[in-house]
């Protein structure tokens, strides 16, 4: 049964859609492609493909709207504003929706796995690492972490708040120590429109600063698609969730 809940956020002067799969479980947060809702993940299958952890009871699911990556795809202001949004969208998935599903959980702030993936692993990652004391671990497939290149080649403040690629080497003190606790599993095919090298390339930064992590190369049979990330995302989930 598919639940959702609406509400304005006054962070992005935006309406927020969060759905909800599932009763009772770890809290799992999915974030969309680019151009994608909340729904996203339902319509393309993926809540399908996750009904066996959902049914079982080790996971209840939720997803959000694509808000920053939806101005990215369709080119809805300039390079400054989009950034903007990316900076000020991370602020609404830690200071609102993650509440939000804490609220739903009863209360219990429970630490929440997030996956995603192109876009949606840029933000999975950017949460995680931003906000390590809400996150239980992560699964990144297919992503793309240097979204200036979009942009480009535009950089700001709020693409260095934004984009763990910039600020983590910096990064120092109890939120390093918090994201030390954690993990980054990046998952990539090598078939068309994947470019497993961006995998490596963050995970180089996550390393270098002590942050468990991997990066699966599944090969050229998997393309950078959703049948790629039905086969991915199960698999680390009912590896990750308890």
């Amino acid at each position: 049964m598919k639940v959702t809940d609406r509400w304005y956020s006054e962070r992005i002067h935006e309406d927020v859609t969060v759905a909800r799969w599932g009763s009772y479980g770890a809290p799992v947060l999915l974030f969309p492609t680019a151009g994608g809702d909340a729904e996203e993940v339902e319509r393309h299958q993926m809540i399908e493909h996750l009904a066996p952890l959902i049914d079982a009871g080790r996971a209840k699911v939720y997803s959000v709207d694509s808000i920053a990556g939806r101005a990215l795809a369709q080119r809805r202001g300039n390079a400054e504003y989009q950034l903007a949004l990316f900076n000020r969208f991370h602020d609404v998935i830690a200071h609102e929706v993650i509440p939000a599903i804490h609220s739903d959980l009863g209360g219990q702030p429970i630490p929440v796995t997030v996956a995603g993936a192109s876009i949606g692993a840029f933000n999975a990652l950017a949460i995680t690492c931003r906000y390590p004391e809400l996150v239980h671990s992560a699964v990144c497939m297919s992503g793309t972490y240097a979204i200036e290149q979009f942009l480009g080649g535009f950089v700001n403040d709020d693409l260095y708040f934004s984009s763990p690629l910039r600020f983590l080497p910096g990064l120092e003190g109890s939120q390093l120590d918090t994201l030390r606790r954690r993990m980054v599993v990046f998952a990539s095919g090598s078939g068309r429109w994947e470019d497993v090298g961006e995998s490596w390339a963050v995970a180089k930064v996550l390393g270098e600063k002590g942050v468990p992590n991997r990066v699966d190369d599944w090969g050229p049979g998997y393309d950078h698609d959703w049948p790629t990330w039905w086969a991915m995302l199960p698999v680390y989930l009912d590896d990750l969730l308890p």
